[in-house]
């Protein structure tokens, strides 16, 4: 069984001893049960993983000493999530999840119908702390403030394409909006789409961009699927691992509004996506969207 692994900010260099801090300090001796001749791991994202022994524990700390060299960092995809929080639980595991299956930037949005609006971001860094430890990557996901989805969406890089969730229809007569305007399959609606701008697209995943002189703008509704998903051009083989920068967007437990949903489809770098046939509480939404995207985008290719 491999030592435990604590994320350190400091500079890891051989030799170095360094003094935790009060939570480090609890979270390897009570958590861990490590003491004094007890080896463990320590790694940043900046000076990779070393092999390190405890060396004095007291009731006031405890120190490190670092001993050798393991491996160097190794970056994170460039996939950033947004979701919208939903209750205490589910939005822990939302968290704990995404650092395990290596999201690089997390942010709660507040949407229409969002109902747990008050978000613990110190919980929230902690979870990902944690996790990341547990999973063997460099470095703990940033967790940012919570916007509005507008707020969230303004001034975008539409360089990162945006993978939205959106499980409903147009028909506000059936439920979740019946079968019309429903959005491709994310594996479908993912492998053929590019999800940064190229020369001579009109945005990105190759759809016209409503600020592209060559074709008019898009209508913002979800009646019209050909525009916003029939245009995706596909491509002749995977994309490069690596290539591009990615978000992927969850709502909250009864999804987006139409309201939001025509503003999202409204945007050039938006990809509608479904989730498949059953509906999903947000936690495992976000779990079987982010495990698609690695697969296709991600580093699961090349582990």
């Amino acid at each position: 069984m491999a030592n435990p692994r604590l994320m350190l900010e400091t500079k890891l260099s051989a030799g170095a001893q360094i003094a935790l801090n009060e939570a480090q300090a609890r979270h390897v001796g009570t958590v861990l049960r490590l003491d004094a001749g007890d080896a463990i791991r320590v790694f940043n994202a900046a000076d990779g993983e070393w092999s390190a022994r405890v060396v004095e524990k007291t009731k006031r700390g405890m120190n490190v000493r670092v001993e050798g060299f393991l491996r160097r960092p190794r970056a994170a995809p460039d996939v950033d999530l947004l979701f919208a929080p939903v209750k205490r639980h589910a939005t822990d595991l939302i968290v704990e999840k995404a650092t395990e299956l290596g999201v690089r930037r997390i942010r709660p949005v507040i949407t229409q119908r969002t109902i747990a609006e008050t978000v613990r971001l110190d919980r929230l860094r902690s979870i990902a702390r944690e996790a990341a430890e547990q999973t063997e990557r460099f470095d703990a996901p940033e967790i940012l403030e919570p916007l509005s989805l507008a707020k969230a969406l303004d001034g975008w890089d539409a360089a990162r394409a945006v993978v939205f969730a959106d499980e409903a229809g147009d028909d506000a007569r059936e439920p979740w909006g019946g079968a019309r305007g429903r959005a491709q399959p994310i594996y479908e609606a993912v492998r053929t789409a590019r999800p940064y701008p190229h020369r001579g697209d009109g945005g990105v995943g190759g759809r016209t961009s409503a600020h592209s002189p060559s074709g008019p703008k898009a209508e913002a509704t979800g009646a019209h699927d050909a525009d916003i998903n029939g245009a995706l051009r596909p491509l002749a083989q995977p994309p490069p691992q690596g290539a591009g920068a990615l978000a992927l967007l969850i709502g909250p437990e009864g999804g987006f509004t139409q309201e939001e949903r025509r503003m999202l489809r409204g945007l050039p770098y938006v990809i509608p996506v479904s989730l498949g046939p059953r509906i999903l509480r947000a936690e495992t939404a976000v779990i079987a969207a982010l495990s698609v995207l690695q697969s296709v985008w991600g580093d699961w290719r090349n582990p």
